[in-house]
């Protein structure tokens, strides 16, 4: 077991995208999604670690999750400033998204955003949050805010089947993958969808 390192995330990168500049790349070749896209996972970070994330992205994406980061999917939206605008779209993103990924580092405390997505998404969600450290070596321990330990963390597991995903390292469903995590939590989301479309159409 071993937390996802910054030398991982950046290898997954960078392979990717043949060392170029990634928030370049990504931001070239991706226009504004729709604000109604579904997402498995929100990835809630600090921007300071972009590269990094852009390389977790890739590694859940093998997995065949679907992963929303702000500076992608909207490019034009503007994190550095706290308004009621970029407030707005995140909430329409986390809406339309089922699992909140909580990418902690050492720039995460700094963050203007990250403590009110988990705030905002716990709420909205009842708890489909993950802890995911982002450490410099694999063996660093994670010593986060205090208020992180409330979720479930994950790292790198080496599964029989499916070799080494982000797994469940703490919380009561240790050692399940989050592919796992997502489907489940996938199933519901759509019930509970299909339940609010019944009594829309009801009325």
């Amino acid at each position: 077991m071993a937390f996802v390192t910054i030398a991982q995330a950046l290898e997954a990168s960078r392979s990717a995208w043949q060392n170029r500049s990634v928030a370049e790349n990504q931001i070239k070749k991706s226009a504004s999604l729709p604000m109604d896209t579904d997402f498995d996972i929100f990835m809630s970070h600090s921007y300071e670690d972009a590269e990094v994330i852009a390389g977790v992205k890739v590694i859940i994406e093998h997995t065949g999750l679907t992963v929303y980061v702000d500076w992608i999917a909207d490019a034009q939206a503007d994190r550095s400033q706290v308004t009621n605008e970029t407030a707005d779209m995140l909430r329409q993103r986390m809406k339309h998204s089922r699992f909140l990924l909580y990418a902690t580092s050492k720039a995460s405390p700094s963050s203007k955003w990250m403590p009110w997505e988990i705030g905002y998404f716990d709420g909205l969600r009842g708890g489909n949050v993950g802890i995911l450290p982002i450490v410099q070596s694999t063996n660093d321990a994670f010593n986060g805010q205090e208020y992180l330990g409330l979720y479930s963390s994950y790292e790198l597991l080496n599964f029989t089947d499916a070799g080494w995903q982000l797994g469940r390292r703490t919380g009561t469903r240790q050692g399940e993958m989050l592919k796992s995590d997502a489907r489940r939590l996938q199933t519901k989301w759509w019930l509970v969808r299909l339940k609010r479309y019944g009594k829309d159409n009801d009325s």
